[in-house]
């Protein structure tokens, strides 16, 4: 006798849940990176949709100012990391907002952030820079210190170079970078500097960072990986007496904040480091103080 197979039919969405749809789908046709869309998507579809799920919140009129308190300060009783938590609620505001210009939420509604953990921010001096490039064993290490130091790209984009992304205008320097978000940008680079780049750039290979031995599977040298960068900093950091972690990121923090005690433009800095916009700079550098604004307003007045 043959068994019938059950057809079991797919529950109907909600209308929450095909806003959360559309609103995704929309996300990937702006070209977002992966990433960015991942993110959007676990924090729409593993958290908030549940958490309206269990709170019986089906039709978009259901979403109120109070509904939104409650999914906040659900999400504060968590065990979650108050960065994590501003995650979270960005992304849901974003949602909120979009829904807004939709039309499908009232125009009132606001997605409220905690607080950010206020946090001191490490950073590098110039001289233990110096130190660290000293300290590293080749050439290419070596150009990898100073870029992140001098330009404030972020490891990613570094990895990315390619020789074609060296650009010259005039006397002016220059690397191409593939920012998030798919952003490309032009980050001046010193001409010394430059030089560096053109001489790895020359060997011939893909990209400019790439391993000093061929791989033993392909017999080609491999793009370098970020682990391999991570790994080498730490290294060159012990090598160096510095006596404490030194990462990537610490020399994106580190250039952003000589730049400004040196009295660069922040929207400068804003296009330099690839910020959508001056949130960043203004939160996460307000360590700088005010002997910082008083050496700055000396400098230009030092160049009138």
């Amino acid at each position: 006798m043959i068994k019938r197979l059950k057809v079991v039919k797919p529950s109907p969405q909600t209308a929450i849940e095909i806003l959360v749809s559309d609103y995704l789908a929309q996300q990937r046709s702006r070209g977002l990176s992966p990433r960015t869309t991942a993110l959007t998507a676990n924090v729409l579809e593993r958290t908030f949709l549940p958490w309206c799920a269990a709170e019986h919140i089906q039709a978009t009129e259901q979403l109120t100012q109070r509904v939104l308190d409650r999914f906040g300060a659900d999400l504060l009783n968590r065990d979650l990391a108050r960065e994590s938590t501003r995650t979270y609620t960005r992304t849901v505001g974003t949602f909120v907002h979009w829904a807004q210009a939709d039309g499908a939420v009232e125009a009132k509604l606001r997605m409220h952030q905690p607080k950010p953990e206020k946090k001191l921010i490490e950073t590098l001096s110039r001289e233990e820079v110096t130190k660290l490039e000293d300290a590293a064993v080749t050439e290419r290490d070596k150009v990898i210190i100073r870029l992140l130091a001098d330009s404030g790209v972020r490891l990613g984009e570094l990895l990315g170079l390619r020789s074609t992304d060296l650009i010259e205008q005039g006397r002016e320097r220059y690397v191409k970078v593939n920012g998030k978000g798919a952003r490309q940008r032009l980050v001046p680079v010193a001409p010394a500097l430059y030089q560096r780049l053109r001489r790895l750039a020359a060997r011939g290979h893909d990209r400019i960072f790439v391993t000093v031995r061929r791989s033993p599977r392909t017999r080609e040298y491999e793009p370098l990986a970020a682990r391999s960068v991570q790994n080498m900093l730490r290294f060159t950091a012990e090598a160096a007496g510095l006596g404490r972690h030194v990462h990537p990121h610490l020399f994106r923090h580190s250039y952003a904040t000589w730049a400004l005690r040196k009295g660069m433009n922040p929207l400068q800095l804003q296009r330099i480091l690839g910020h959508a916009d001056l949130t960043m700079i203004s939160t996460v550098y307000s360590h700088l103080n005010a002997s910082d604004s008083y050496t700055a307003m000396l400098d230009l007045l030092r160049a009138e």
